[in-house]
């Protein structure tokens, strides 16, 4: 029996297990009654942000707790910068790591240039504070230590927190209370007691595991031939719990989790993958909490849930079936092992791909690139739908949009005025919701039809036809989603994609985060209506269908037409017509 086949359920069934417990935790300790304020862990971030001098938390309204979230970002792009820019005079760089602006990069024609380059910092500021961790550069290659922890691993931290603390102050707004909180407070309580504690227990894990975790510098090997070899180590167990844990996904090396030292055995790679979803399921239950409506959470989680599933099965369908590259050669036929690691396999490959792009993670352990057609439809799809658990509290955030959507479509239905959780849903809502879900696909669409139309994307591309549109695609989808998973294949370390793919980043994270919060601000101070027999319910498996069919009706009306130029057309002319 090929036991590889039972991965998806341990890699879905696990963290959906623990995230039941864990969820209930997260909601007491990031949401504690008034007199558990400051008191007993909670004693922990209330010191740090009395320390910064903030001496008593005030509580923020909507549009304080906005503004305090993006001057917060401003502060973390412009410091992680300088970090990044000033990398070859600060400590802990044993290899004597240069500037970033010094990497180099190719132009439209493919020369290569090594000349300076604000634009890649400039790209990979972007990516790590919106929590996406797009990389164009090769972390063991291009980072010192330093600029590794203080810099990339910081912001692992960090912004996941941001996404969660955004969530708290929503699910505060939609349950009534007039505050939403303040953003420090909750900030520091998703980093010190959520991030932290699971992420050294992940990080001793995958010690044991034999994952490095060292400050020393390169290690010098002689081959058989007598070459000598430099092998890269470095803090890689710190980095590598916390990619996983606040669905980062930017590896300390190139490969991500496809290298042996990032993911070295059938553990770790378990380890890895349970890590992946497990906050962001954990998420959902700790919301059901919080607005104390735990069968609504639960028809939230079930769709969430179902779209993983699918995604998964397809994913999993499609790699176990042949290549079409080797039907005419003298070969065995078996699965399609291209840009798969021999020491996890197909299965692990695609069951991997499905959950790292429904959660906004981005880390691989496979070439998304190498994939079936329809094997690279499934992330490229997850991460257009972008309701998938998702990041941090940016799952539940962009799924809140479809809620509101949906409540309101059934309000016309039965020529009721909208509600949800008896809060009545205007006009001024479901504009704001619907901004927020249309500013995805206008990121995604637009910038691939610039670059799919120009030399900035033409030449860049490894494939030409359907696969290398289907590349310009997957990375303005990767981009818009706060994704950082890469289908590969493009030469996008240049000013072009650098600076582009950078702002769709920004506009990608930061109208998803404010809206929500608007929309819970304007709810907060409207009165709870009383049930009736005529009120929606949201807790039954008919809203459940409602909702499901309300996000994969928005996604399909918005990229079909792209999905069908790209993947659906690849699979056509490459697996169907190839004899």
């Amino acid at each position: 029996m090929d036991w590889s086949l039972f991965h998806p359920f341990w890699a879905i069934g696990v963290p959906m297990t623990l995230s039941i417990p864990l969820g209930r935790l997260m909601a007491r300790l990031l949401d504690p009654p008034a007199d558990r304020v400051g008191r007993g862990v909670d004693a922990v971030p209330m010191f740090l942000v009395r320390l910064s001098g903030h001496r008593e938390p005030a509580p923020m309204d909507w549009k304080r707790y906005a503004i305090a979230l993006l001057a917060f970002n401003a502060a973390l792009f412009a410091l992680s910068f300088a970090i990044l820019w000033a990398q070859s005079l600060l400590p802990l760089n044993p290899d004597g790591k240069g500037s970033l602006t010094a990497l180099g990069y190719k132009d439209a024609a493919g020369v290569q240039y090594d000349g300076a380059d604000t634009a890649v910092i400039f790209n990979t500021v972007c990516s790590f504070v919106t929590n996406t961790n797009l990389q164009h550069y090769s972390g063991e290659q291009h980072l010192s230590y330093f600029s590794q922890l203080g810099g990339i691993v910081w912001l692992q931290f960090v912004t996941p927190a941001c996404g969660l603390a955004v969530m708290l102050a929503v699910i505060r707004g939609l349950r009534g209370d007039r505050n939403l909180g303040n953003f420090y407070l909750d900030t520091a309580r998703g980093v010190f007691l959520v991030l932290i504690p699971l992420s050294l227990v992940l990080a001793i894990l995958l010690v044991a595991n034999g994952v490095p975790m060292t400050f020393d510098g390169a290690v010098k090997a002689r081959t058989l031939e007598g070459a000598e070899q430099t092998i890269a180590v470095g803090p890689v167990a710190a980095e590598v719990a916390i990619k996983q844990l606040g669905t980062n996904g930017g590896g300390f090396f190139g490969p991500n989790s496809a290298h042996p030292l990032e993911n070295p055995t059938p553990w770790s790679n378990m380890l890895e993958v349970i890590a992946i979803i497990l906050v962001p399921m954990a998420s959902i239950v700790m919301f059901g909490r919080m607005i104390r409506d735990r069968a609504h959470a639960a028809v939230v989680y079930g769709v969430m849930t179902a779209l993983l599933v699918t995604g998964v099965g397809v994913a999993i369908w499609a790699e176990l079936q042949p290549s079409p590259a080797a039907r005419s050669l003298p070969v065995a036929s078996g699965v399609n092992m291209e840009g798969k690691e021999v020491r996890t396999g197909a299965v692990a490959g695609a069951t991997w791909s499905a959950i790292t792009t429904a959660t906004s993670n981005g880390s691989v352990n496979a070439m998304h690139d190498s994939f079936q057609p329809i094997g690279g439809l499934v992330p490229m799809s997850l991460m257009m739908l972008n309701v998938d658990f998702s990041g941090i509290g940016a799952g539940f955030l962009n799924m809140l949009m479809y809620i509101i959507t949906a409540v309101f479509l059934a309000g016309l239905m039965v020529g009721r005025t909208p509600e949800y959780l008896g809060k009545k849903i205007e006009a001024k809502e479901v504009k704001l919701a619907m901004l927020a879900i249309l500013v995805h696909p206008i990121l995604i669409c637009g910038g691939t039809a610039l670059f799919a139309a120009t030399v900035w994307g033409r030449a860049t591309v490894a494939n030409p036809g359907p696969h290398g549109f289907s590349e310009i695609l997957y990375e303005f989808t990767s981009a818009a989603a706060n994704n950082g998973s890469g289908f590969e294949g493009l030469a996008d370390n240049n000013p072009y994609w650098n600076i582009a793919t950078g702002v769709v980043l920004l506009l990608g994270r930061f109208p998803s985060l404010v809206l929500p919060i608007a929309i819970a601000g304007f709810l907060a101070q409207k009165k709870r209506v009383p049930p009736s027999t005529g009120t929606l319910r949201t807790d039954d498996l008919t809203f459940g269908a409602m909702l499901l069919g309300t996000v994969l009706l928005v996604g399909a009306l918005s990229f079909m037409p792209a999905v069908v130029l790209g993947p659906i057309a690849d699979h056509l002319t490459t697996v169907v017509a190839t004899p």
